[in-house]
């Protein structure tokens, strides 16, 4: 489907034990969309981004990438996915970046990069290889293509993990607090990263709590509360007033 929205999610659920997480969360993102996901700690977000990348199973709900639809089904009280192959092939369609850049020590910058399209999508190593220096070219860190991750800064670390994401030519990508790891001098490098990707039109989700990327690089804010979705909107109406009092409570924090 050539029109098909690259993300739908409908009403998703999530328990761990008797703790429920997620209480039924829908969103959808068109191509372009920057989606920034804001909410006070253990409210969800980063189990809502776990989900949709299905690192955790859903306990109900649906989620469509690209038009197709993940299949699971109910058994003995769990969710378990229908083909592992089908998971293979739609979390080949969003790349994430955690926290905490997750690279393999024992590989260079490089070989982090190529590992995804050369073992997963059975691509040319030599075509890998040329479209992972434009990568590393476009994140700023061409230089440190055959440094291991021990010898980079935190910041050049989540640059590269940005750029091994991109790799695997994501339909989305799901951003996890990407700076919450960084010394504060190094976060304006990696923002700059992805305010470039979204000038680009990369479609993107992003957990964070840099207010300021959320106001001038978002087209729509979703602020999350307890589990529930508690309001939305573009950053001039969230912002500007439009929003719910939790939320100006919550940001309230960040202007002081």
């Amino acid at each position: 489907m050539s029109d098909a929205l690259p993300l739908s999610v409908r009403n998703i659920r999530k328990s761990f034990g008797r703790h429920e997480v997620l209480k039924g969360i829908s969103l959808d993102a068109r191509q372009g969309d920057v989606i920034s996901l804001l909410g006070a700690s253990g409210s969800g977000k980063s189990t809502f981004l776990r989900c949709i990348n299905l690192l955790e199973i859903a306990n109900g709900g649906e989620i469509w990438v690209d038009g197709e639809q993940v299949r699971w089904h109910h058994k003995a009280g769990r969710t378990r996915v229908d083909s592992q192959k089908q998971i293979d092939r739609i979390r080949s369609n969003l790349g994430m970046v955690f926290q905490s850049f997750n690279l393999w020590s024992h590989m260079t910058i490089l070989e982090n990069v190529i590992e995804g399209p050369v073992h997963v999508l059975k691509r040319p190593k030599a075509d890998c290889r040329a479209e992972a220096e434009t990568l590393l070219e476009k994140v700023g860190i061409a230089d440190k293509r055959n440094a291991y991750p021990a010898h980079l800064s935190g910041g050049q670390q989540q640059r590269a993990a940005i750029a091994r994401a991109l790799a695997m030519k994501p339909k989305v990508m799901l951003f996890d607090e990407p700076t919450s790891a960084l010394d504060p001098e190094l976060v304006g490098d990696v923002l700059r990263v992805m305010r470039a990707l979204a000038e680009d039109g990369m479609t993107m989700l992003v957990v964070t709590h840099e207010m300021g990327f959320a106001r001038t690089v978002s087209n729509r804010v979703v602020f999350m509360k307890e589990g529930l979705i508690d309001s939305s909107g573009t950053p001039d109406e969230m912002f500007g007033g439009a929003a719910s009092p939790a939320f100006h409570q919550f940001i309230g924090h960040f202007e002081r």
